[in-house]
Protein backbone atom coordinates (compact mmCIF):
# COMPACT_ATOMS: atom_id res chain seq x y z
CA UNK A 1 0.00 0.00 0.00
CA UNK A 2 1.11 3.14 -0.63
CA UNK A 3 -0.28 7.10 0.37
CA UNK A 4 0.72 10.21 -1.42
CA UNK A 5 0.15 13.77 -0.85
CA UNK A 6 1.79 16.69 -3.18
CA UNK A 7 3.20 20.16 -1.48
CA UNK A 8 3.79 23.24 -3.85
CA UNK A 9 5.34 26.33 -2.55
CA UNK A 10 5.89 29.32 -4.23
CA UNK A 11 7.91 32.45 -2.50
CA UNK A 12 9.92 32.95 0.08
CA UNK A 13 9.64 31.41 3.73
CA UNK A 14 7.62 34.51 5.38
CA UNK A 15 5.67 36.16 2.31
CA UNK A 16 5.38 32.76 0.07
CA UNK A 17 2.01 30.34 -0.11
CA UNK A 18 1.54 26.70 -1.00
CA UNK A 19 -1.09 23.96 -0.86
CA UNK A 20 -1.39 20.41 -0.33
CA UNK A 21 -3.52 18.04 -1.85
CA UNK A 22 -3.84 14.30 -0.61
CA UNK A 23 -4.06 11.38 -2.99
CA UNK A 24 -7.81 10.45 -1.77
CA UNK A 25 -8.75 14.40 -2.68
CA UNK A 26 -9.49 15.43 0.50
CA UNK A 27 -7.13 17.86 1.17
CA UNK A 28 -7.21 19.61 -2.62
CA UNK A 29 -5.28 22.81 -3.26
CA UNK A 30 -5.67 23.24 0.74
CA UNK A 31 -3.74 26.74 1.75
CA UNK A 32 -1.13 26.64 3.79
CA UNK A 33 1.92 29.06 4.35
CA UNK A 34 3.84 30.77 7.58
CA UNK A 35 0.46 32.76 8.34
CA UNK A 36 -1.42 29.77 8.77
CA UNK A 37 1.12 27.73 10.69
CA UNK A 38 2.29 30.25 13.10
CA UNK A 39 0.21 33.43 13.51
CA UNK A 40 -3.25 32.15 12.71
CA UNK A 41 -4.17 35.25 10.16
CA UNK A 42 -4.98 33.04 7.24
CA UNK A 43 -7.18 30.28 6.86
CA UNK A 44 -5.89 27.01 6.25
CA UNK A 45 -3.59 24.16 7.61
CA UNK A 46 -0.68 23.84 8.85
CA UNK A 47 2.19 20.08 9.41
CA UNK A 48 1.37 20.12 13.24
CA UNK A 49 -2.28 20.47 12.52
CA UNK A 50 -2.40 17.80 9.89
CA UNK A 51 0.07 15.57 12.00
CA UNK A 52 -2.22 15.82 14.93
CA UNK A 53 -5.55 14.75 12.59
CA UNK A 54 -3.19 11.71 11.64
CA UNK A 55 -2.09 10.54 15.38
CA UNK A 56 -5.51 11.14 16.82
CA UNK A 57 -7.17 8.97 13.45
CA UNK A 58 -4.72 6.35 14.06
CA UNK A 59 -4.86 6.41 17.72
CA UNK A 60 -8.66 6.28 17.77
CA UNK A 61 -8.84 3.67 15.25
CA UNK A 62 -6.32 1.63 17.43
CA UNK A 63 -8.57 1.47 20.26
CA UNK A 64 -11.27 0.59 18.44
CA UNK A 65 -9.39 -2.44 16.70
CA UNK A 66 -8.57 -3.27 20.23
CA UNK A 67 -11.96 -2.95 21.35
CA UNK A 68 -13.41 -5.27 18.81
CA UNK A 69 -10.61 -7.74 19.29
CA UNK A 70 -12.27 -8.14 22.85
CA UNK A 71 -15.81 -8.57 21.36
CA UNK A 72 -16.85 -4.99 22.27
CA UNK A 73 -18.33 -2.26 20.06
CA UNK A 74 -18.15 1.02 20.87
CA UNK A 75 -21.11 3.47 20.98
CA UNK A 76 -18.50 6.23 20.49
CA UNK A 77 -14.69 7.07 20.26
CA UNK A 78 -13.39 10.84 20.65
CA UNK A 79 -9.84 11.57 20.54
CA UNK A 80 -8.07 15.01 20.65
CA UNK A 81 -4.54 15.64 19.60
CA UNK A 82 -2.27 18.20 20.96
CA UNK A 83 0.91 18.76 19.71
CA UNK A 84 3.30 20.90 22.22
CA UNK A 85 5.71 22.40 19.97
CA UNK A 86 8.79 25.22 21.30
CA UNK A 87 11.72 26.62 20.16
CA UNK A 88 10.62 25.23 15.93
CA UNK A 89 10.81 21.87 17.49
CA UNK A 90 7.59 19.34 18.34
CA UNK A 91 8.26 18.07 21.73
CA UNK A 92 5.08 15.89 22.57
CA UNK A 93 2.01 14.66 21.94
CA UNK A 94 -0.99 13.98 24.53
CA UNK A 95 -3.99 12.20 23.32
CA UNK A 96 -7.62 12.79 25.23
CA UNK A 97 -9.95 10.19 23.77
CA UNK A 98 -13.15 9.99 25.87
CA UNK A 99 -15.38 6.37 24.92
CA UNK A 100 -18.73 5.81 25.26
CA UNK A 101 -18.46 2.06 25.66
CA UNK A 102 -20.47 -0.40 27.22
CA UNK A 103 -18.77 -4.42 28.99
CA UNK A 104 -15.89 -2.46 30.03
CA UNK A 105 -14.10 -0.73 33.36
CA UNK A 106 -12.54 2.10 33.15
CA UNK A 107 -9.25 0.21 33.88
CA UNK A 108 -9.69 -2.19 31.57
CA UNK A 109 -10.35 1.01 28.82
CA UNK A 110 -7.62 2.71 29.94
CA UNK A 111 -4.92 -0.36 29.35
CA UNK A 112 -6.65 -0.74 25.80
CA UNK A 113 -5.67 2.93 25.18
CA UNK A 114 -2.22 3.04 26.65
CA UNK A 115 -1.42 0.26 24.05
CA UNK A 116 -2.63 1.64 21.22
CA UNK A 117 -1.02 5.01 22.79
CA UNK A 118 2.66 3.13 22.08
CA UNK A 119 1.63 0.90 19.22
CA UNK A 120 -0.91 2.90 16.52
CA UNK A 121 1.14 3.05 13.70
CA UNK A 122 1.87 7.20 14.05
CA UNK A 123 3.30 6.76 17.16
CA UNK A 124 5.29 4.13 16.28
CA UNK A 125 7.39 6.52 13.68
CA UNK A 126 7.30 9.80 15.83
CA UNK A 127 10.67 9.91 18.80
CA UNK A 128 8.93 11.84 21.05
CA UNK A 129 7.30 11.87 24.55
CA UNK A 130 3.51 10.30 23.78
CA UNK A 131 0.61 10.36 26.65
CA UNK A 132 -2.63 9.72 26.75
CA UNK A 133 -5.80 10.17 29.26
CA UNK A 134 -8.88 7.97 28.53
CA UNK A 135 -12.34 8.40 29.87
CA UNK A 136 -15.25 6.44 29.83
CA UNK A 137 -18.57 8.49 29.08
Amino acid sequence: MKRTSIAHWTGNAKEGKGHLTTQSEILNKTNYSFKTRFTGEEKGTNPEELLAAAHAGCFTMAVGFALTEKGINPASLDTEATIIMEDFSIKSVHLSIRGSVSGISSTEFEAITKGAEQNCLISKVLNIPISSAAKLV
